[in-house]
């Protein structure tokens, strides 16, 4: 069987009101309408749709969507991309030269480790008698 709470709601709902609009000087019905609260939901739910999807729209077809953070046009895209690509480039290109310069200064004040940068080669050794 059904819920009698359940039927009293969906009863709540449909339960019929007048709503009138007077002149407070003359006390005359301006406007009268009879509505209920499952109207008035609808009304509003649809205001509110109606409301949200132009918001959207006004941004979407607008000039305002630029404001926006992080959206921006292609153009702006693929110059930040070529930006990034060139800065990382001229870091790597600094870190090299900070290599090369720490090395010279290791080597200008005499503190460089003992160690050869060739391979030693073993050579046989000349025989008289080979000859």
């Amino acid at each position: 069987m059904s819920n009698p709470e359940t039927h009293s709601t969906f009863k709540k709902l449909r339960n019929s009101y007048r709503l009138v609009v007077m002149n407070d000087d003359t006390y005359e019905e301006v406007v009268t309408f009879r509505l209920t609260r499952l109207s008035v939901y609808i009304g509003l739910s649809t205001v509110f749709v109606v409301l949200v999807g132009l918001t959207i729209a006004l941004i979407a077809f607008s000039p305002i969507k630029y404001y926006i953070p992080g959206y921006g046009t292609r153009e702006s895209r693929t110059a930040l991309q070529v930006l990034k690509i060139r800065t990382d480039s001229l870091e790597q290109a600094i870190h090299y030269k900070e290599q090369y310069l720490e090395g010279v200064k290791k080597v200008l004040s005499g503190n460089t480790p003992s160690q050869l940068d060739t391979v030693p080669v073993a050579l046989p050794k000349n025989d008289p008698s080979n000859d």
